[in-house]
């Protein structure tokens, strides 16, 4: 399992308020939004609890119950008994892949408006046996930003440091990395056009939009905790698949901004309403 898998929310059914994201992708963002943001990365929440919020985004218990074993046994959460409760909190393994949302969400953004004419090319030539890793360095290229130029090699605008992530997967031998910038007889809104699939990018920030917008006349609602779990979801994988192209070099009317500041208005209405629920439903304690 790769982290950048994590998160993967995509091929989810839709339902009347949207998609409906993978059970572990809710209960990651949970853990995110209830654990990681209180900066108490040590806290275990009680199992009954994780099922009383995972209930109102339309995880049943079994579903809840099952997802937590599973996760364990994956090692992105750790168990913690305290009488006859049973505990939950992150491992560093889930550390890592929540700070990386976090940057991707709060810290990069999706609009990439200093963009400074430099791009990572990254050529790779593995055995035709090798389909897992072949398949693997793709999904974590595609995760950090890079398209296929060719078929064995990818590029990404700006300077990707990608080198721990070939290294974990024992792939530097097989690995060459660039840092370079476009010849001027380069038409560089062309190769974009090649190289991504910008119909399917765009479309997804529009969705997100239209869905989002009815939110902002009715504040943080009857469940800011649900809402805001789903909200912080459903922007993950939106924008997971979003390379951050430069902005100047997209269509005038790309979707990225006004999306972008509709997540971030309707987070900024459910912050504090969903903290003050969480702080009245939730029973913690120390990871040790």
């Amino acid at each position: 399992m790769e982290d950048h898998d994590i998160l993967d929310t995509s091929d989810t059914p839709d339902t009347a308020v949207g998609p409906q994201p993978r059970p572990q992708s809710l209960m990651l963002a949970f853990f995110g939004n209830h654990v990681l943001e209180e900066g108490d990365r040590d806290l275990c929440v009680y199992s009954g609890s994780i099922i009383d919020v995972l209930v109102r985004v339309g995880v049943g218990e079994p579903a809840v119950r099952s997802t937590l074993s599973r996760m364990v046994n994956r090692g992105l959460l750790q168990r913690r008994r305290k009488g006859r409760r049973m505990y939950f909190g992150l491992t560093p393994q889930a550390t890592r892949v929540l700070w990386d949302g976090r940057t991707r969400i709060w810290t990069q953004g999706a609009v990439n408006d200093d963009w400074d004419g430099t791009w990572t090319l990254l050529g790779f030539s593995l055995p035709d046996s090798w389909k897992r890793q072949r398949h693997d360095l793709r999904s974590r290229l595609t995760w950090s930003g890079f398209g296929a130029l060719y078929s064995g090699l990818w590029i990404a605008p700006g300077n990707v440091d990608i080198s721990g992530f070939v290294a974990e997967l024992g792939l530097t031998d097989h690995v060459k990395i660039f840092h370079a910038r476009a010849d001027v007889t380069t038409d560089i809104e062309l190769m974009i056009r090649d190289t991504w699939d910008l119909e399917s990018i765009a479309a997804r920030y529009v969705t997100f939009d239209k869905r989002w917008t009815a939110h902002l006349g009715t504040g943080s609602g009857d469940d800011p905790i649900g809402t805001r779990l789903r909200l912080v979801s459903e922007w993950l994988d939106t924008i997971r698949t979003d390379p951050r192209l430069p902005t100047r070099h997209l269509p005038p009317d790309w979707p990225a901004r006004p999306a972008q500041e509709t997540f971030r208005r309707v987070a900024e209405q459910t912050t504090e309403p969903a903290r003050r629920l969480a702080r009245k439903l939730l029973d913690t304690v120390p990871l040790r």
